[in-house]
């Protein structure tokens, strides 16, 4: 299998939303995504892109993809945040999680940040033994908090 990894393009996020959806259905929240294809690509390719990605990809399809964006902490400075990683189920355990989540360490240490931090959830088993080969540190005790923009707009 010949793996192409490269910097994420605009042209590729209707395959990138798709899978998406896929991490949705798999984390048992399908209904929790709201954002339209316009908006992603605005927010990743317009005036003041806010994320980056990394695409996998076989034969010009697109299997897997991570998303980071720089997040500001108080405590740390810069840290490079993994929003969104998936490979789709038919290329789990091939080595592309691999291949994607290294590239982004790489990302993190290059662009000299503080670190690198995301969010698994606890009953995500394949993921925490994933995270667990690089001896990362799992945290316990926060509890994430949100507004919706429906909340956010009567206020």
């Amino acid at each position: 299998m010949n793996i192409d990894l490269r910097v994420a393009e605009a042209k590729d996020c209707p395959q990138i939303l798709a899978l998406i959806n896929e991490l949705a259905v798999y984390e048992r929240a399908p209904e929790e995504v709201t954002v339209d294809l316009n908006h992603f690509i605005d927010a990743g390719f317009g005036k003041t892109p806010v994320w980056k990605a990394y695409v996998a990809e076989v034969a010009g399809a697109i299997i897997g993809f991570a998303l980071f964006y720089t997040r500001y902490s108080t405590w740390k400075g810069c840290r490079l945040y993994l929003e969104d990683f998936i490979v789709t189920e038919e290329y789990r355990g091939k080595g592309v999680g691999k291949i994607l989540f290294e590239k982004v360490i790489e990302e993190s240490k290059n662009g000299n940040y503080n670190g690198m931090v995301w969010q698994v959830l606890d009953w995500n088993e394949p993921a925490i033994n994933f995270y667990n080969k690089y001896n990362a540190t799992l945290e316990s005790g926060w509890l994430n908090a949100a507004l919706s923009t429906e909340q956010v707009k009567a206020f």
